[in-house]
């Protein structure tokens, strides 16, 4: 009988390598990585390390070149465009620095995208919208477009859009990149809290080492390697 495990996601000398030829550029040289379902972790790094490529086939936004990637066993490598389409719809979530919410639509409707792509009815899909918008403190928000609300009530509303679906996992991209230190400390808790009330994993890009402490791990990739993980205690506040 074999044991349950609770590795999410496991990386086996994953590489990426962009052109041909002369032209080819490695941005990833051999990543090896494990995740375990439940934990906080931060990707960082300086610019050209390659963590942005990791977190897009992470995010089964890319196919890596060669190397194995397994998300709950599955072969993401082997998967087809298509198959990673439902892999991200049904699992996973995202949160950008921009926040990315369509400009002329109100909250509600911003956070029903999602569900809309899986054809669930508009009642259901409002209520569902309802309670994720409530669930990061933004209840009175609904009916307000993007241009009525500030920018932390923006990445707020981003992040109901991102969970609104039960993701097993969110992928977040320097989601405090364009906001003010005191804000930045509102939406790092909110992350917090739904890393540890839901049980939801959560993978974080940051240029930032005040909020990469969040995290319950740090991942440094520099040069297409990881070149140092380490684990460490959560902080309530920078």
């Amino acid at each position: 009988m074999s044991t349950p495990t609770s590795t999410l996601i496991e990386l086996n000398n994953l590489t990426k390598t962009y052109g041909q030829g002369s032209a080819a550029f490695q941005a990833l040289k051999g990543i090896n990585l494990k995740i375990e379902k439940g934990e906080f972790v931060s990707i960082m790094g300086p610019s050209g390390s390659g963590k942005s490529t990791l977190m897009n086939l992470l995010g089964c936004l890319d196919r890596p070149t060669t190397g194995a990637y397994r998300y709950e066993g599955i072969a993401v490598e082997s998967l087809n465009s298509v198959q990673r389409s439902l892999l991200r719809r049904d699992a996973l979530g995202f949160i950008f620095q921009g926040f990315n919410l369509l400009a002329r639509t109100s909250a509600i409707e911003n956070v029903e995208l999602p569900l809309l792509y899986r054809g669930i009815k508009r009642a259901e899909r409002h209520e569902m919208a309802r309670r994720a918008l409530a669930q990061v403190g933004l209840p009175d928000k609904e009916r307000n477009t993007p241009a009525e609300l500030s920018g932390g009530q923006q990445q707020r509303v981003a992040i109901a859009r991102a969970i609104v679906t039960n993701p097993s996992t969110l992928f977040a991209d320097e989601p405090t990149g364009n906001l003010d230190s005191q804000t930045t400390c509102e939406i790092m808790e909110l992350l917090t809290q739904l890393n540890s009330h839901r049980g939801i994993t959560i993978l974080m890009v940051t240029h930032e080492d005040d909020v990469a402490q969040y995290a319950k791990r740090t991942v440094r990739v520099i040069d297409g390697l990881i070149d140092h993980d380490q684990t460490h205690h959560q902080i309530a506040a920078l």
